[in-house]
């Protein structure tokens, strides 16, 4: 499937700027099962410096500032994208993979591969996924138990996080700690995220944030899914062995093709599409518009 993606963020300011400084990292990741056909970010005004390089996840991130007073910004990213999941390993076909255990994972993580060593920087608490509460804890150890394998106890902690938890946007923000959303059971994708993220690091296992889009307009017969109107987010289980595995607990599955993907962090606070500082006074009004659809 081939995706056209358009992603606009706008600001207004109410008394203007005089100096910005931004990265935006809104650039689809080339992968195996998803590729990158055409990119194009169109910023106004005319950036003064602008650059592209990978971060340290490996992200491509867009560095731009602005030097002229300026009353509006408007970034918009469009791109167009080869996606196909079947290209990807797939955990179904590794029965090692799907059988290992929570016990075997630790023992497996205590190896020195670099791949290791990479993956268990995922277990460390983030800026957002900090103070894990006993709770959270608890609320893991529902499905993580030590002889069970950890592919079906995420599979089975994302189905809990779908069903015990309310899509909502009128009850946290970008800065709502993660213990409030466990206390509340209500969110948006980027909250659910990040509390199975923390579920999954409680038990001493790498977990990470995923940020990117879902398809807008949904197949025939289908409904459409929660997280369209803007970036979605979701997250991936590290299983040694095998690899990383994303799970959508937003809507209850495994990714595939409708699943665009722009970034990977530790948690939101890595990967925001837009984030700066300016120099100015006064309030800003921010609008975002997302859309993806199968190119035609």
């Amino acid at each position: 499937m081939i995706y056209q993606i358009s992603h606009e963020t706008s600001y207004k300011y109410e008394h203007g700027v005089t100096f910005c400084h931004n990265i935006a990292t809104i650039k689809p990741k080339d992968m195996p099962g998803q590729k990158v056909l055409d990119y194009k970010l169109k910023i106004s005004p005319k950036p003064t410096e602008i650059s592209e390089k990978l971060d340290f996840f490996g992200n491509t991130i867009t560095r731009f500032s602005i030097q002229q007073q300026h009353s509006k910004l408007k970034v918009k990213a469009t791109s167009k994208v080869l996606r196909d999941y079947t290209m990807e390993p797939n955990i179904y076909d590794s029965l090692d993979g799907q059988n290992i255990t929570l016990h075997q994972a630790h023992y497996a993580l205590n190896g020195f591969h670099p791949e290791l060593v990479n993956a268990k920087q995922f277990i460390l608490e983030s800026i957002l996924v900090a103070k894990i509460t006993p709770e959270i804890r608890a609320y893991a150890e529902v499905s993580f138990t030590p002889n069970r394998p950890i592919f079906e106890a995420a599979y089975e902690l994302m189905q809990r996080i779908y069903t015990d938890f309310e899509f909502n946007t009128a009850v946290t923000n970008v800065a709502t700690p993660i213990h409030e959303v466990m206390k509340e059971k209500k969110g948006v994708c980027q909250d659910f995220a990040q509390i199975a993220i923390a579920c999954v690091r409680s038990v001493g296992l790498p977990a990470r944030y995923v940020s990117g889009y879902i398809e807008t307009l949904p197949p025939p017969g289908k409904e459409k899914l929660i997280g369209t109107d803007a970036s979605h987010a979701w997250f991936s289980l590290y299983i040694p062995g095998f690899g990383w595995v994303d799970f959508d607990p937003t809507n209850n599955q495994i990714p595939k093709n409708q699943h665009i993907i722009v970034s990977y962090g530790r948690d939101y606070y890595d990967v925001p599409p837009l984030k700066g500082v300016i120099y100015s006074t006064g309030k800003n009004k921010m609008k975002v518009a997302v859309d993806i659809r199968p190119a035609v």
